[in-house]
């Protein structure tokens, strides 16, 4: 199908924006997003979002974004779209089945980096607004080229353009994440993060354990202790004070969880582990969407190739997360984090010396259910599956849903449709045929919807 050769051209660029020798594909990419909006009768404002120092001190132009809008009628809605056409790295080395760049079809599904994480959900809202002759509602589109990398230039930009391409827009919709289960879902709140390195430096040099060992205080152990002071075996964070902002669970909201289909059971042998930190369906849920988790994610100078070597390192970076969930604030969570090791590195009485820094912090985002939005999504849920959404959040953080919300003040709606095992940012990423055409359909039955509740 014309819907499904679009997609394989589009997938078969390689706009990895994690590697910046890679930016030429995005900017190639963005060009044909740019192309095709205008021979759908679209006018499209390429802006320049500026420069970027990388790590080596070199200062390279970031990739443009794409302000883009259709003919508009001072009576209807205006609706703004985002999207991005960028994508996780990806290569057959990694364990693909196929090759990454070449969407491939087996059993119904469309196996390609990016098909459902962003360049499927995009061109399905293309195909939307082209479905229609006359369009209920006005468009606007937002598309870049550097989500994968933390959306570099996009916030200044929203702030520049508040006045003039937010200015008339009513609502801004983000299809950029996955159903929670088998069944179509509204997407209403995500977790923040906030990423923290602990260095631990000691000695001059790496030293063999045959000569030093046992005679030296060494950063590794430091490290390990540091580390292990963070959260306990059964998944609580030990950083007094932490959990303490963490926003009431309400009967309304308990309620929510009543209807998502997660078997538990299905779930344990989809992961591979023979129990979760909690028993039920709605507790697991709620620790992985509105409650806040630490997770440590490696060691940075350690010794972690095959074989055996007896080196004491001379400096190693332990590094961690936290997910943060509404009311934590970042920088409130920093402050008590680098507190609490400063603290136990004390009782260490280490002569190492110990650095604790953290990345921006994302703020968690969470919507109201009763916006016209949501309603509208509702509706066009059960119009095309047959079926209510399952009102889900997303453990994960899209701090551009937040930034909308807060530069512009307008309502935000994460209308997801991609499936549950699309395997975003993993090998083997696919959207199925079904949900891709059915995805196209509901983008279509919104546009309808939000006219009829504006």
């Amino acid at each position: 199908s014309e819907c499904g050769s679009r997609l394989r051209e589009w997938v078969a660029v390689q706009s990895d924006s994690g590697d910046h020798t890679k930016w030429g594909e995005v900017e190639r990419i963005l060009n044909m997003t740019a192309v095709r909006i205008q021979e759908m009768g679209g006018t499209v404002d390429i802006a320049d979002v500026g420069t970027h120092q990388l790590p080596s001190g070199e200062t390279v132009s970031l990739p443009p974004v794409i302000l883009a809008e259709f003919e508009r009628d001072p009576k209807k809605a205006t609706l703004c779209i985002y999207g991005h056409v960028d994508v996780q790295p990806a290569k057959m080395a990694d364990g693909w089945t196929t090759d990454p760049f070449n969407l491939t079809e087996i059993k119904g599904n469309l196996y390609g980096r990016g098909a459902t994480d962003n360049k499927g959900p995009v061109l399905a809202w293309l195909h939307a607004v082209e479905s229609y002759q006359e369009i209920p509602v006005n468009i606007k589109l937002i598309i870049e080229g550097l989500e994968e990398v933390g959306s570099y230039g996009l916030l200044e930009l929203t702030r520049k353009r508040n006045d003039s391409f937010f200015a008339d827009v009513d609502f801004i919709v983000i299809s950029d994440n996955v159903w929670a289960t088998r069944n179509p879902a509204l997407t209403y709140g995500t977790r923040g993060s906030s990423y923290f390195f602990v260095e631990v430096d000691g000695p001059k040099l790496d030293f063999h354990s045959g000569v030093y060992g046992g005679s030296i205080q060494e950063p590794m152990s430091d490290l390990i202790a540091l580390l292990g002071s963070l959260l306990d075996h059964t998944g609580k964070i030990l950083v007094p004070g932490v959990t303490d902002d963490v926003a009431p669970l309400t009967e309304d909201e308990r309620k929510l969880y009543d209807n998502i289909s997660f078997d538990l059971e299905e779930m344990k042998s989809v992961a591979g582990v023979k129990h979760f930190l909690q028993d039920t369906k709605e507790e697991v849920l709620m620790a992985r969407w509105r409650n806040p988790s630490l997770s440590i994610h490696g060691i940075q100078g350690a010794f972690s190739e095959p074989g055996t070597k007896t080196v004491i390192p001379k400096q190693v970076t332990g590094k961690f997360s936290i997910r943060q969930v509404p009311n934590m604030d970042p920088p409130d969570v920093e402050r008590k984090v680098k507190e609490h090791l400063q603290q136990v590195f004390s009782t260490l009485k280490s002569p190492n010396r110990l650095r604790v820094t953290a990345t921006v912090g994302a703020k968690p985002w969470v919507a109201n259910l009763k916006n016209p939005q949501y309603v509208a999504g509702q509706r066009a849920v059960r119009e095309v599956f047959g079926v209510e959404p399952e009102l889900i959040r997303e453990g994960s953080t899209i701090p551009i849903a937040q930034n909308f919300q807060e530069e512009t003040g307008k309502s935000v709606m994460m209308l997801p449709i991609g499936g549950h095992d699309d395997g975003e940012h993993s090998q083997n990423e696919k959207i199925s045929r079904y949900n891709y055409i059915e995805g196209t359909k509901l983008f279509a039955a919104y546009f309808y919807e939000l006219s009829l509740v504006k």
